[in-house]
């Protein structure tokens, strides 16, 4: 378990001799390059858990129209693996797009930052001391903090881009975060689709495909859902029960709307 991990299981339990353990100096020393390399690491997380998320849903709500429509299993095959690609395409690039439409505005602003900094030195160090001014610092010690930021020109920026334009520069790799939203989404919407190939398999469940494959999604819901709180920190029981509920309304709908429709099939 990390650091960051055990803080903040100290902090749900309110373990107050753990967390100043945590923040003894050698703790917090020993600590800092693997907590880089958990960050590196889970950068990509939330965009395969989001993405197995939504593959689940919208796949199991497309199975679920199409059964309420009593129409075939090799139809509900067929819209499944179409919705699965095609909204998975969708999605990747919608990520692919956000990413580099983010990077290219704080390219862009950083630019302009450093050109700031090039023409009109005093004015920015002035930004720098009202800033920190702001934060209470005064006097010498509002002058040292001044002189320390502005003397290393990454240094300079950096914090620029932070406290004046609140921007957080991302280092995630846009394509690989597409790559990532793309497999996950194909992974988790795969899942309503595998209990028909199931049935098929299996002669005492072709009769029910469309409750073999509710049986295998709803499981899935929850264990999909439960891996959310690697993201959000919140209990893995409730994010479980939070995403089965979404998932289980969208299906109802989509059923009811096949159910209401499938005279003009």
């Amino acid at each position: 378990m990390s650091r960051l991990q055990q803080a903040r299981k100290a902090y749900e339990t309110r373990d107050v001799e753990a967390a100043k353990a945590l923040h003894a100096p050698e703790a917090i020393r020993a600590a800092i390059a693997p907590e880089k390399h958990e960050e590196e690491r889970g950068k990509y997380l939330s965009d395969a858990v989001y993405g197995a998320s939504d593959g689940i849903v919208t796949t199991f709500a497309v199975v679920a129209g199409v059964a309420g429509a009593s129409l075939s299993p090799v139809v509900v095959v067929i819209m499944g693996l179409a919705n699965l690609f095609g909204d998975g395409f969708s999605m990747a690039a919608g990520a692919y797009l956000s990413g580099r439409s983010e990077q290219d505005y704080q390219r862009q602003e950083r630019e302009r930052e450093a050109w700031e900094i090039q023409h009109f030195p005093e004015g920015e160090r002035q930004e720098i001391r009202d800033i920190y001014a702001q934060k209470g610092f005064q006097g010498e010690d509002l002058e040292r903090a001044v002189e320390v930021i502005t003397s290393d020109r990454e240094r300079w920026l950096t914090t620029m881009m932070r406290e004046e334009l609140g921007i957080i520069e991302e280092r995630k790799d846009p394509m690989r975060a597409a790559l990532t939203t793309f497999f996950a989404f194909v992974a988790g919407g795969t899942i309503p689709l595998l209990g028909y190939l199931l049935a098929a398999r299996a002669p005492g469940l072709s009769t029910h495909p469309f409750g073999v494959a509710t049986a295998v999604t709803l499981a899935s819901m929850f264990g999909v859902g439960a891996a959310r709180s690697i993201v959000t920190h919140r209990p893995w029981w409730r994010t479980g029960l939070e995403m089965l509920g979404v998932g289980s309304l969208a299906a109802a709908v989509a059923y009811l709307v096949g159910f209401l429709l499938k005279g003009l099939a």
